[in-house]
């Protein structure tokens, strides 16, 4: 859409995305912010019109940085790792959320409820089920 995919590059140490290895990649992350900011700071007369504006300005970065990340190119060994540290992050993650259920379970029970944030428990079971069907679709290829 906008940027080019050599102003990027994957992060690899600091959580998920992108980052601008070039002036260009800079200047177009800076050129977002900056109208992002002029919106929030500008006087609408209908707060609707503003959040709107903000929102498709968003929807229109997150776009096309979605669209960087599907095309950049890696290497065999690049793709191995990347593998690797998000199965780390996966695990480290279904690891938290198991502790913060039965955290939830153990402080509720202790007034005598039972009572658990549907949101823990949707999020473990998106999880389990994405890994089985991306299991089977893995093995159908």
């Amino acid at each position: 859409m906008l940027a080019k995919t050599e102003w990027f590059r994957k992060r690899k140490y600091g959580g998920w995305g992108l980052t601008p290895c070039t002036w260009q990649g800079w200047l177009y992350v800076g050129v977002f912010v900056v109208a992002i900011s002029l919106v929030q700071s500008f006087s609408f007369s209908n707060d609707l019109v503003k959040n709107g504006v903000t929102i498709i300005l968003i929807a229109l970065f997150i776009g096309d940085i979605l669209r960087i990340m599907a095309t950049l190119k890696e290497d065999e060994l690049e793709e191995k790792n990347e593998a690797i540290a998000e199965r780390n992050a996966s695990w480290a993650m279904v690891f938290v959320l198991a502790i913060g259920i039965i955290y939830q379970i153990s402080f509720n029970n202790l007034k005598g409820v039972f009572a658990v944030d549907p949101f823990l428990i949707g999020t473990l079971v998106a999880g389990f089920m994405a890994k089985g069907i991306s299991y089977f679709i893995l093995e159908k290829k």
